[in-house]
């Protein structure tokens, strides 16, 4: 039987995205995170390891891609390749017949046919989102983050009040 409800929300980005009802963020454990970005692997080929290579280190910058994650991005990388080398096909078939634009192809027995590229395509496509959306790659699933400023360390809870507290007895200085 399958859970019902919103996914969980990993704990890194419970605390990333701040915690507003002040529920309590559950105990999960934490994976390790690579001492370096990691080296995409060898059976990565084409778009699959262009977008490796550009998604790999960017998650890593953001802490959001740990050792046993590696897996998950490799998956998300092979099916955009997938979808990316199907959309080409599309498009030289597009290019090759004017008539149907690449969007009909012939069967073994002669009848005509939706291409089969289209359907690999909404596939692929259909997977690359739904692994890109673990990672945090649409819109939508970056929404639900809230990092604050680039480079910015956090502050203390406390750090507020400290600055209040100084810039009030400043005021009552130069006031009295």
């Amino acid at each position: 039987m399958m859970p019902r409800g919103r996914k969980p929300t990993p704990k890194h980005l419970r605390v990333l995205q701040g915690n507003p009802h002040r529920r309590p963020i559950p105990n999960t454990p934490d994976p390790e995170i690579s001492a370096d970005a990691p080296e995409a692997p060898d059976f990565l080929h084409g778009y699959a390891r262009d977008e490796w290579l550009r998604g790999a280190p960017e998650l890593y910058r953001m802490r959001l891609l740990s050792k046993v994650d590696l897996r998950m991005l490799e998956a998300y990388s092979v099916f955009y390749g997938r979808w990316r080398e199907a959309e080409d096909a599309l498009a030289l078939a597009r290019e090759q017949d004017r008539e149907t634009k690449g969007l009909i192809a012939k069967a073994g027995n002669g009848s005509m046919i939706k291409s089969p590229l289209i359907y690999t395509s909404r596939k692929a496509a259909f997977e690359m989102l739904r692994f890109a959306s673990e990672f945090a790659f649409t819109p939508a699933s970056r929404a639900c983050i809230h990092a604050g400023p680039r480079g910015a360390d956090p502050k203390s809870k406390f750090g507020d009040l400290i600055e209040v507290h100084d810039i009030s007895n400043l005021v009552g200085k130069l006031n009295g």
